[in-house]
């Protein structure tokens, strides 16, 4: 009897509207994802204080494993997420933007 496989899948993000996309692994932060693709992507804290990663989602969910990554409920809710604490749970499109 053969084992179940239990390959760890993978998301893509897209970045922008210029057609560049990376895998996009949900045990690792969107962060690490994205420079593991070649996509250069301003950061500096990596722990969710800073915000210089942040960036707008147009479309897909991440997850947080900390409780308040420096964005507010508004900011959240409007699509604002920050890569370097953020996991992916869906294919994704995120704009390198600034509030």
């Amino acid at each position: 009897m053969s084992q179940p496989s239990h390959a760890i899948p993978f998301f893509i993000a897209k970045v922008g509207d210029d057609g560049t996309q990376v895998d996009a692994w949900p045990e690792q932060p969107l962060l690490v994802s994205l420079e593991q693709g070649g996509v250069d992507w301003p950061s500096s804290c990596r722990n969710g204080t800073c915000r210089t990663c942040i960036g707008f989602l147009s479309a897909g969910t991440v997850r947080y494993e900390i409780e308040w990554p420096g964005l507010s409920p508004e900011e959240k809710a409007e699509g604002w997420v920050l890569p370097c604490c953020a996991y992916p749970t869906s294919d994704l499109t995120i704009e390198n933007s600034s509030i």
